[in-house]
């Protein structure tokens, strides 16, 4: 695709991050051209860049995403196309609270079985 056609999908904070495009954002696009081009689908392209904007010759390759500790291994679809990267690799875990254990407060270490 030509760079008027894929303006044309994106919204117009997308368009300006692609035309202010950083060295880093630049590589990464030249990383994913030599992917396309070595045809292999099942390599993953790793990257720290959070705020790339899902281009649509990206679809159908995979992205290891850094959350901040490990790389996510996402697979690029058609609805991911204008978003960023960041946005499907979280960075925070859900947590899960369970009743006090070590360190807790005298009161609160008892708790009624009602």
């Amino acid at each position: 695709m030509t760079a008027d056609e894929i303006s044309k999908l994106l919204k117009s904070r997308a368009r300006r991050s692609l035309k202010r495009a950083s060295a880093r954002y630049r590589k990464l696009i030249e990383k994913v051209r030599k992917a396309e081009v070595d045809e292999k689908r099942e390599k993953i392209i790793k990257t720290h860049l959070r705020d790339a904007v899902i281009l649509p010759d990206w679809v159908g390759l995979k992205f290891g995403i850094h959350n901040g500790k490990e790389f996510k291994t996402i697979e690029m679809k058609i609805e991911m196309v204008g978003h960023r990267l960041g946005e499907f690799a979280h960075t925070t875990g859900r947590v899960a609270h369970s009743g006090p254990g070590v360190g807790a407060t005298r009161g609160s270490k008892f708790i009624p079985l009602k």
